[in-house]
């Protein structure tokens, strides 16, 4: 069976854009958390090898480094390597300072680059 993402904050389009990579590149099963309640009882209930947060949440715009945090804070989910999706380079530094591994843009998702990053998590 292949890895397990917890895709958190993303919207509609960019949701099925992430999963379909993940699923063709990795065999990656996808599940989806809107907001940062729902990911934090998502990761208490299941196991995951790589969870995913937007910068910010499409659902109401909080700030996907507060997920972070809260993920981080968790006893679940402080385990659990966390990526940050976003085009910004300083969200990046910020996520990684709160202690996301480096993550990657949207507009880099299907790149070799990107592809690199998430290797190490989802590859069997």
């Amino acid at each position: 069976m292949g890895k397990r993402v917890l895709s958190v904050g993303q919207c509609g389009p960019d949701h099925a854009a992430i999963s379909g990579l993940l699923q063709s590149q990795f065999g990656a099963q996808v599940d989806r958390a809107a907001l940062g309640d729902e990911a934090l009882a998502k990761v208490e209930a299941t196991t995951y090898d790589l969870i995913l947060v937007n910068r910010k949440l499409d659902a109401d715009y909080s700030d996907g480094l507060e997920v972070i945090r809260a993920l981080r804070q968790s006893a679940a989910g402080k385990t659990v390597p966390v990526m940050l999706v976003s085009n910004y380079p300083e969200a990046h530094a910020e996520a990684v300072a709160e202690g996301a591994v480096p993550g990657f843009g949207k507009d880099s998702l299907r790149s070799a680059g990107t592809i690199a990053l998430l290797a190490p998590f989802l590859e069997a």
